[in-house]
């Protein structure tokens, strides 16, 4: 049996594991500046981050409809796929896993298996490179789908805001705890627990935050080997500064991956956001784990 691994651009996967895997990337949608597009195709981090830099100006964001799944697991189906397995981005947060599952419903559900990674960016995109990885060792759609599940589980997204305005605006975090946090000049630790953004910890000060962004990451991490995402919208500095210190401190590293979130988070987190995702490295299991590390 062929596995191929569908999922969504909220994903964030570079794009040379995407080709290399043959991974099916599902677009949402983003409406800015009177215009919609898809995300990564037509509308890039860049356009959303110039957008919320005016005042007043707003970005929202909308799920792929049921058709666009729809064409894409007929697209797999017809490069050679037996069963398909898609990945997306937490139910709690959109409606894009509904969709999938509509989609499913449509071309067979004994054919399509709907994973739902209750994470989004590279705390998704990891549980999708791991199902990737597995389905190419000849593994069942069940088998691909479990991997996914269990990575998904076992990472942990961590990350930090200049402001919760924008988490306001799109729902994803309470009006009280974001007025309360920009009265204070609170700069909150932030993470996804159970599907949702919930805050994890408070801090008076930018860089106070970043060290303790890099503090809990490295507590997650522990002396395991680890695949490290470090995220990041209109903030390059930040993101190599964090980078360069999770290369020193993390002494299980063995993949790491340096990226500027897409329109569709970024119109959620703002500019100036950065994050670090954390997910057990995933190991071929016909491998005796010698090889070295593939550090970018």
């Amino acid at each position: 049996m062929s596995v191929a691994v569908v999922t969504d651009s909220t994903a964030y996967l570079p794009q040379e594991l995407v080709d290399g895997y043959g991974i099916h990337v599902v677009p949402l949608y983003v409406v800015l500046a009177g215009r919609s597009g898809r995300e990564g195709w037509d509308i890039g981090p860049g356009d959303v981050a110039r957008v919320l830099a005016v005042r007043g100006q707003r970005v929202s964001t909308s799920r792929p409809t049921p058709g666009d799944f729809v064409a894409a697991y007929h697209r797999a189906l017809e490069q050679g796929a037996d069963h398909l397995v898609s990945i997306h981005l937490s139910a709690e947060l959109s409606g894009t896993c509904e969709a999938a599952r509509l989609a499913a419903s449509q071309v067979g559900e004994h054919i399509v298996t709907v994973v739902d990674s209750r994470a989004t960016a590279m705390g998704m995109g990891f549980a999708v490179l791991a199902a990737a990885r597995t389905a190419a060792t000849g593994a069942d759609a069940s088998t691909v789908a479990e991997v996914a599940r269990t990575t998904a589980a076992a990472t942990r997204t961590l990350f930090v805001v200049d402001t919760l305005e924008y988490l306001r605006r799109g729902g994803r975090i309470g009006s009280a705890a974001a007025i309360l946090g920009s009265a204070l000049a609170v700069k909150p630790v932030l993470h996804v627990q159970d599907g949702r953004v919930v805050p994890l910890e408070k801090v008076r000060t930018s860089t106070r935050a970043l060290h303790r962004l890099v503090q809990r990451a490295v507590e997650a991490a522990g002396n395991d080997p680890v695949s490290i995402a470090v995220h990041h919208l209109a903030a390059p500095e930040r993101a190599e500064v964090l980078a360069r210190e999770l290369r020193e401190r993390l002494p299980g590293l063995r993949e790491l991956h340096v990226s500027e979130l897409g329109a569709a988070i970024g119109a959620h987190v703002g500019p100036g956001a950065v994050g670090v995702v954390v997910a057990p490295f995933w190991q071929d299991p016909d491998e005796d784990g010698t090889a070295e590390p593939e550090v970018s």
